[in-house]
């Protein structure tokens, strides 16, 4: 009877072990299983995350790119409007300067011319009335010493300006009425511009011979007022010419 027992509790013994050694095998392998599903599922993810990541970031990148070129080409479109706008206004402002449509100033000459008299072989006094052809032909010397801007008693001399004689009395300029004595203002480097007029023989020279009064005085300010159009006639119309 002791001996079965001892069989028994042997046996019993030995069929304890192989369970526990069974289940201890198979917890082993199902704990091994899951952490190195567990691993293999945070890698994948890991990577499909880190993948999707890099694509947001490449996509990012490339709309900050793109962004900064639209930016840097609105600049350079302003920069270049700018540029243009600057351009033109300056180009606009010669071409008034030129056309005489503002008010200039500088340095230059003023020339005053009236009105004299020729005291005559016999003794008599000639009268020497200044004409339409004196003021022209001082601004025909002004232009070729070089002066950029003339006046004929606060009347701008523009290239369509008119001066004439109207009877024995009157020269309108700009087809304005204007008296002796008068005063041409001219805007230049004053130093030539008194020596061209006042060369020997010149036609101040003659002038004064003739018996009119004419004074040339260099100035280190000279304001000239601008070109005026007063009536239909005298506005800039052009009928006949066109741009080519």
């Amino acid at each position: 009877m002791e001996k079965n027992n001892k069989i028994m509790a042997i046996t019993i013994g030995i069929i304890c072990f192989i369970l526990v050694l069974t289940i201890f095998v198979q917890f082993k392998t199902v704990e091994e299983t899951d952490i190195s599903g567990i691993e293999r599922m945070q890698e994948t993810e890991l990577k499909e995350a880190l993948s999707q990541w890099k694509q947001k970031y490449e996509e990012a990148n490339e709309k900050l790119e793109d962004t900064n070129e639209k930016i840097k080409e609105y600049s350079n479109q302003e920069q270049d409007k700018t540029k243009t706008s600057n351009l033109l206004q300056e180009e606009l402002k010669n071409a008034n300067m030129i056309l005489g449509k503002t008010d200039v100033e500088g340095e230059g000459i003023e020339i005053i011319v009236s009105d004299g008299y020729k005291v005559e072989v016999n003794g008599n006094r000639a009268e020497q009335n200044v004409v339409a052809k004196d003021l022209v032909n001082l601004v025909n010397e002004l232009k070729k010493a070089g002066a950029e801007a003339i006046s004929i008693n606060d009347q701008r001399v523009v290239n369509m300006t008119d001066i004439v004689d109207i009877g024995n009395n009157y020269i309108l300029v700009n087809s304005q009425n204007v008296s002796n004595p008068y005063t041409i203002k001219a805007i230049g480097e004053k130093t030539y511009l008194q020596s061209a007029l006042g060369i020997k023989n010149g036609y101040v020279d003659q002038m004064a011979a003739s018996g009119k009064n004419v004074t040339v005085e260099a100035k280190r300010n000279i304001k000239i007022l601008k070109y005026e159009a007063k009536t239909d006639k005298n506005k800039m119309q052009f009928k006949y010419i066109k741009e080519k």
